[in-house]
């Protein structure tokens, strides 16, 4: 029986590593967003002071680990038995749900997740030991500690309004200050920005990494004979002016003597101090737990004591973690944000929300989203009425951007916003965490960092008319999975911690079975996500600005347009006839794909027709014709696609078997035109364009023969009207699809 723990305990410290990476994967993005969206410096450089920031913030993050020990419950109520329960339900947890949020690419919070499941595996231990007790189930306060987690819980939701509201104050000011044409600006006004904004830093990395480290406690002469620690509790207002002073002189010097561009360099400083915050603040998130219980074990050992009678009293105490543990976790946070494809794809949604220019909106508005922006609207609408119109404009003038005029046929990256707004995203960010800690209030980093930068997205006039409705839906589905994640993690770890109660030796084994199961098939998927992404189908938008360019470049384009349809509409014949309801919901999703890539194609024209010579104007009317044509395709096979998928969902009488032959006739056809046809465009051969309109009027006839051979069934023998409807349908559809293509072809034929 004993052995039991000894094997929770190894099991707990694998659990730690898998949760350390997963945990790195989801809150990379609190440190690496801003300079990654501003694109300051080069992206390795800002791999290795992020690098620098988590090892060291893990060194220095000892002291952080009591909340898992005895932040949430009060360990003198549970025995040892009771305690591994919690802890292995609720790494177990922790690893599944960040691990999906990671395969959503959604950020959240890891504070979040481990406060909550510790909290909902300690109620459930706790109701099962008064349970068998015979008590009241309102005892369960005296195990939880519930002025600690109340305090927990308010400080993570209040940080969520106050991130947002301070970003989008200080954001808006620093652009009335700086403008968008902030390197044009004397240098007084960088060197005072500079002064602010290295100040708050510096202050941050003393509050958040030296005052947590142990030398931080030692007493020191030069400082009057008290800690490190004590100092900077005692003395902020003077830490904090002196600061100014020196950091506003040194960015003058900065500026004006060493030619060095400030808002990079607050930019590479704030990195380093949110990387540095997030190891010290989060290590606790992954391996607090295993290490509480690990001292618990050692505690339990030596005691002699069996696991269901020795009190967890020595989790109250003050335990120091070995630093080689640190050291180790320290590395593999660094290995897991240099090698993680996750990360980067949860950096992603951050930046896109954020981006100052047009980005793909991944999220659909809703009716809350359109509420709140006609709101906002409105709002804007009867402020500007009773402001003076001479001060809207001098306020209007500081938000102008500046344009970039680029050498015909080149092209120009743009970051998702400057560098003035990243500073500021660092910033405020590390300001907030900062009196939150010199308070002792806890917080999430990932609700500050992900609130401050929406907050200075709002500021700054990133959400405009044309995008606000997308980005507001986009936070609320980030903050409704904060929510999502509290509820979820309470009652997955409840019902871990009640299964493991149950029986430790079948529960634990089959539980981690399906964890690491879960996991690889979250991996799979994401590979496979990320494949379909680089996948050479994808369509590629037109960049030329002739008439030539455009054919040439959309020809490309066509090609695999033709190709991803033939596919699609021959998955769905033999889906169709065989009954293949897989099948069939596999190539519905792949239209959707399709019709997406397409849309974006046609939400690119306003761009392409911008960029276009005077002389090739021409060029636009083709490609909207060409974006058209493609639109009637694919719209033909996703409804072919979608009523075949009905017809066999519901369970409906399969196609008769002249039906299917006729149908495997047109497709075989069709296919073959297809192949004709992409030949014809990957090797710009449009001189053969007339004798595939030919083949295709071919086609196009054979189609109304079958149709008309379907009136004579139907009036004779045929006697399942759903059956009648679908092929008639499939018919007519198709006979749209070769219509669209040929419609396609002569634009070409016209231009050859």
């Amino acid at each position: 029986m004993d052995n039991v723990y000894l094997l929770m305990i190894v099991a707990l410290a694998v659990l730690a590593i898998a949760d350390l990476v997963v945990g790195v994967s989801n809150d990379a993005v609190n440190f690496l967003n801003s300079a990654i969206g501003s694109k300051a410096v080069s992206f390795r450089t800002i791999m290795i002071v992020a690098s620098i920031g988590i090892a060291c913030g893990a060194i220095f993050s000892s002291g952080m680990m009591e909340v898992a020990r005895k932040g949430i419950f009060n360990p003198s109520m549970f025995m040892f038995n009771d305690i591994m329960i919690i802890f292995m339900a609720v790494m177990i947890t922790d690893i599944l749900l960040l691990d999906f949020f990671n395969t959503l690419g959604m950020p959240t919070s890891t504070t979040v997740s481990i406060v909550f499941e510790l909290l909902g595996a300690a109620v459930a231990v706790a109701l099962i030991k008064i349970g068998v007790a015979g008590g009241s189930f309102s005892e369960v306060v005296n195990y939880i500690n519930t002025s600690k987690a109340t305090e927990i819980i308010l400080g993570i939701l209040l940080s969520v309004v106050v991130a947002f509201s301070v970003g989008a104050l200080v954001q808006y000011l620093s652009r009335l200050l700086l403008s968008f044409n902030f390197e044009k600006k004397t240098s007084w006004v960088g060197a005072l920005f500079g002064g602010v904004a290295l100040t708050a830093m510096v202050y941050f990395i003393l509050m958040k990494g030296i005052k947590g480290a142990e030398i931080a406690k030692e007493k020191f002469e030069f400082i009057g004979g008290v800690s490190i620690k004590d100092f900077l509790e005692t003395n902020v207002l003077s830490i904090i002016a002196i600061s100014f002073v020196l950091w506003s002189l040194l960015s003058y010097v900065f500026i004006t003597v060493l030619k060095v561009n400030i808002y990079k360099l607050i930019i590479i400083v704030g990195t380093f101090a949110l990387a540095l915050a997030f190891a010290g603040n989060d290590l606790v998130n992954f391996i607090g737990v295993p290490i509480a219980a690990y001292n618990a074990f050692v505690a339990w050992s030596a005691s002699g004591v069996p696991a269901t009678q020795f009190s967890m009293e020595v989790l109250a105490e003050k335990v120091p973690t070995n630093n080689w543990l640190l050291f180790i976790a320290g590395m593999i946070m660094v290995l897991t944000l240099w090698f993680s494809n996750k990360a980067k794809g949860v950096v992603k949604t951050s930046l896109d929300l954020s981006s100052q220019g047009e980005t793909k909106e991944r999220f659909q508005p809703n009716f809350l989203s359109r509420g709140l922006v006609r709101g906002a609207m409105s709002i804007s609408k009867y402020t500007s009425l009773i402001t003076p119109k001479s001060f809207q404009k001098k306020i209007n003038k500081q938000f102008e951007k500046p344009t970039i005029e680029l050498v015909q046929g080149k092209t120009h990256e743009l970051p998702a916003f400057d560098m003035v707004r990243a500073a500021v995203n660092l910033m405020v960010a590390g300001v907030l965490i900062s009196i939150a800690t010199s308070y002792k209030l806890p917080l999430s980093t990932t609700y500050v960092t992900f609130m401050v930068a929406m907050g200075t997205s709002l500021a700054d006039r990133a959400w405009g008319s044309e995008s606000a409705v997308y980005r507001v839906a986009g936070v609320l589905n980030v903050i409704g999975g904060w929510f999502g994640t509290a509820v979820t993690a309470f009652i997955a770890a409840a019902i871990a911690a009640i299964l493991i109660s149950w029986n430790k030796e079948v529960m634990i084994p089959i539980l981690l079975l399906l964890a690491v199961l879960l996991l690889v098939r979250n991996s799979i998927n994401h590979i496979n996500k990320s494949k379909e992404a680089k996948a050479e189908d994808n369509l590629i938008r037109v960049e030329s600005k002739s008439v030539q360019g455009v054919i040439e470049e959309s020809a490309d384009t066509i090609s695999k347009v033709l190709k991803r349809v033939s596919k699609i509409n021959e998955d769905t014949i033999n889906g169709l006839i065989n009954q293949d309801l897989a099948l069939l919901k596999k190539g519905r999703k792949t239209v959707v794909k399709l019709e997406d890539e397409i849309e974006d194609l046609q939400n690119n024209i306003f761009y392409f027709i911008k960029n276009l010579d005077e002389t090739s104007v021409s060029a636009s009317t083709f490609y909207m014709d060409v974006i058209g044509d493609l639109q009637d395709i694919a719209q033909s096979v996703g409804f072919i696609s979608k009523v075949s998928h009905k017809h066999i969902n519901n369970n409906h009488k399969g196609l008769k078997k002249n039906q299917s032959k006729e149908l495997k006739q047109i497709d075989k056809d069709l296919n073959a035109l297809f192949v004709k046809t992409r030949a014809a465009f990957d090797l710009r051969a449009f001189d053969q364009i007339s004798n595939l309109l030919e083949e295709k009027q071919s086609l196009l006839d054979t189609v109304s023969v079958y149709a008309q051979t379907q009136v004579e069934r139907t009036r004779t023998t045929e006697s399942s009207p759903k059956n009648t409807t679908l092929y008639f349908s499939i018919l007519l559809e198709t006979e749209d699809l070769i219509k669209a293509t040929i419609s396609l072809l002569e634009l070409y034929a016209a231009k050859k």
